[in-house]
């Protein structure tokens, strides 16, 4: 019998509103359609009416998982169209906060990806060892959503001796609770049975489609513009671009928890070699010079970029906003494909889906 089964715009499996309508031949999904844009807030034409110190403050609102990442991105779209140099130890605090978010994401993706599944003692392990960032990102900032860590210049607040040696105290702790997390996800039947060839979209089908961040290596893509385009100064830091070549759900789960170990990595480096200096070139309020400004900086989720148009007052004449999720969204129909209902929910929720993000 043929069906068309509606999941969402409201659904227990995701945690943001999308509607995806699945064709099916029984409980086997033939095609599906996907449709966004219940969550628009106008947040683009918000930013034409305030000046630049105001829209770090409403681009941090786009999300509040990658709240850092706007802001960062969106600052350093003014300071190219300004010719702004930020101090060094400003750009490694911008790195050590958007690297503490990048563990906070992907261990809160794999939680929630354990949860549907239906591996709750997964979900509530990986949730406790990604208390430990929170914790480290509240000490930091004063906040576990929104940092406010950035501000045009650079930093807007600085990382004592004392919190530093702490930070890398807690990363010690860290990783023996991300070594069973991978551990667990590697070798449990369970997950192996709900995600293996589950979802799958081919290393072709990625690039076709433009796939970025996660998502993409997870097929196989080895794309990450910390090392295809290095920015505020990624470029000083060793680290690697995970990929898995498995291309299903199973493979964005082991992605995500590779590049954990990154982060942790990254992180180390910036804090064992933490320069002295000021961290911001003060707090003014900057016009923003007229002419235009492209940046790119690598979310959570993947490449996020900011389009910044400024017109030599104090206020963005325009401010365009490239989210991941835009990319990623339009893969799903393909990876519904073949699949079954029971599925659906897990593969919409294998991009790591932000519908915040996409709809503004």
């Amino acid at each position: 019998m043929s069906y068309i089964v509606p999941i969402g715009p409201y659904h227990p499996a995701l945690e943001e509103p999308v509607h995806a309508k699945l064709y099916t031949e029984g409980e086997v999904i033939t095609d599906a359609e996907v449709y966004v844009g219940y969550n628009h807030r106008g947040i683009e034409k918000l930013a034409t009416e305030r000046n630049a110190i105001q829209t770090l403050v409403l681009v941090e609102r786009v999300c509040g998982i990658c709240s850092h990442s706007h802001s960062f991105t969106y600052a350093m779209a003014v300071e190219g169209i300004n010719g702004v140099e930020v101090p060094r130890r400003g750009q490694y605090i911008r790195v050590i906060t958007a690297e503490l978010e990048r563990l906070h994401s992907h261990m809160l993706w794999a939680g929630i990806a354990f949860h549907i599944i239906g591996h709750d003692s997964m979900f509530m392990y990986t949730w406790d060892a990604r208390e430990v960032i929170m914790d480290m990102l509240e000490e930091l900032s004063g906040n576990r959503v929104n940092y406010a860590m950035v501000t045009i210049g650079g930093a807007r607040r600085d990382i004592s001796d004392d919190m530093r040696r702490k930070f890398l105290k807690n990363l010690d702790a860290c990783v023996p609770k991300l070594d069973r997390i991978t551990e667990i996800a590697l070798n449990d039947k369970t997950i192996a049975l709900r995600t293996k060839g589950v979802g799958v979209m081919s290393t072709e089908d990625a690039v076709r489609l433009g796939a970025v961040g996660p998502h993409a290596r997870a097929s196989n893509v080895k794309i990450d513009v910390r090392k295809d385009a290095p920015y505020s100064c990624y470029d000083e830091f060793d680290f690697n671009i995970c990929t898995w070549d498995s291309c299903d759900v199973f493979a964005r789960v082991v992605v995500r928890l590779l590049e954990c170990y990154e982060s942790v990595k990254i992180l180390r480096q910036a804090l064992e070699n933490l320069p002295e200096g000021p961290i911001n070139n003060g707090n003014k309020l900057p016009k923003i010079a007229e002419g235009e400004m492209v940046s790119r900086h690598e979310a959570p989720r993947g490449q996020l970029i900011h389009k910044v148009v400024g017109n030599g007052s104090l206020f963005n004449h325009r401010v365009s906003i490239h989210v991941p999720t835009f990319k990623n969204v339009t893969t799903v129909p393909l990876m519904l494909r073949g699949n079954t209902v029971a599925d659906a929910g897990l593969i919409i929720a294998g991009i790591d889906p932000c519908f915040s993000c996409l709809d503004r």
